[in-house]
């Protein structure tokens, strides 16, 4: 336990509007100090259970805990020790970035001095110095980003909830984000929980990485453990149409025991324990079979392997069409 923990048990959330639940009996735990990541597709549920974590809708079932207190029963102590980024920017483009440091140093609780003080470190951390006194509404998208990220650790959080901070930075900006982020993880202490669009940046940054698609968690271990759970390699076969595909597919599958196959597009994705030894069974297979593949490669899995493998075997399993 600590204040830097999170517990979440059979959370439920179903929003009336349209009968829709968002979150079905999810569970999962963050350690205090552990930079967690959590990831899924496009309405699978990642911001519902954000939303709950932080407090701003109430969930259906099930329990939750935050810095060791009830997110129902007692809100305002959770608010006292987190920290919130969400996608939209709370930023007001009237103000300069230190006028809006030093209001949000006044909300909580600071005084004059305090506040100037706090104003001038948050500016120094995330590189603002030289824009504090522009107005917002002159900054770039980066500057923004990096002022909310200064506005959500006026009160030095135990814990810092992130909601896709680095969607639709320059690579420059998104890796000075990255920097910082893990020298407040790991200097400070500072537990993060990250939901990201970048499979890389929960691979560069996260200890721990939960998948949520369809309101479930579908898989949940480090990058690593993630990553082994569909073998040591990849073999990337590329055709020329998708009738090719579903015809090798269908042939790899008939001549080869326990074939793990994907089919993306006009690409085949096959799991493997030995990357190499299996090559030389796909090629004689297609070989014998004279399945022309314009390309084919063996490569080591990264996350977006891992991703789009679960995710496509969950919109399998439900019976729809996954695109990839």
């Amino acid at each position: 336990m600590g204040k830097g923990t999170i517990h979440v048990k059979q959370l439920s959330k179903t929003f009336k509007k349209g009968n829709v639940q968002a979150v079905k009996d999810v569970t999962f735990s963050v350690r205090e100090g552990e930079f967690f990541a959590f990831l899924g597709p496009n309405g699978a549920g990642k911001s519902t259970t954000v939303q709950i974590l932080t407090t701003l809708i109430n969930a259906t079932a099930g329990t939750v805990e935050v810095a060791e207190h009830d997110v129902i029963s007692k809100p305002h102590e959770v608010r006292k020790h987190i920290g919130v980024a969400l996608q939209e920017t709370g930023i007001d483009p009237s103000l300069t970035g230190r006028e809006m440091l030093l209001l949000q140093c006044g909300i909580f609780g600071f005084n004059k001095s305090e506040a100037q003080e706090r104003t001038q470190e948050l500016l120094e951390i995330v590189q603002l110095t030289e824009a504090a006194d522009r107005i917002c509404g002159n900054y770039s998208g980066g500057m923004r980003r990096r002022l909310d990220l200064a506005l959500t650790l006026v009160n030095r959080p135990k814990i810092l909830f992130l909601d896709e901070p680095t969607t639709g930075l320059d690579p420059s900006n998104r890796k000075s984000i990255w920097e910082y982020l893990e020298r407040l993880n790991k200097e400070e202490g500072t537990t993060i929980f990250l939901t990201t669009q970048y499979l890389e940046e929960a691979d560069v940054l996260a200890d721990r990485i939960a998948i949520i698609d369809d309101g479930l968690i579908v898989a949940e271990g480090t990058p690593s453990e993630l990553k082994s759970q569909i073998g040591n390699d990849l073999i990337t076969m590329v055709f020329a149409s998708t009738e090719e595909v579903t015809h090798a597919k269908a042939t790899l599958e008939q001549e080869l025991d326990e074939a793990d196959i994907a089919e993306r597009e006009e690409q085949l994705i096959m799991y493997v324990q030995d990357g190499t030894k299996r090559l030389m069974d796909v090629i004689r297979v297609l070989d014998a079979h004279d399945i022309l593949v314009q390309s084919i490669n063996v490569d080591s899995p990264t996350l977006d392997d891992i991703f789009l493998k679960i995710t496509s075997e969950n919109a399998t399993q439900k019976g729809e069409v996954n695109y990839g």
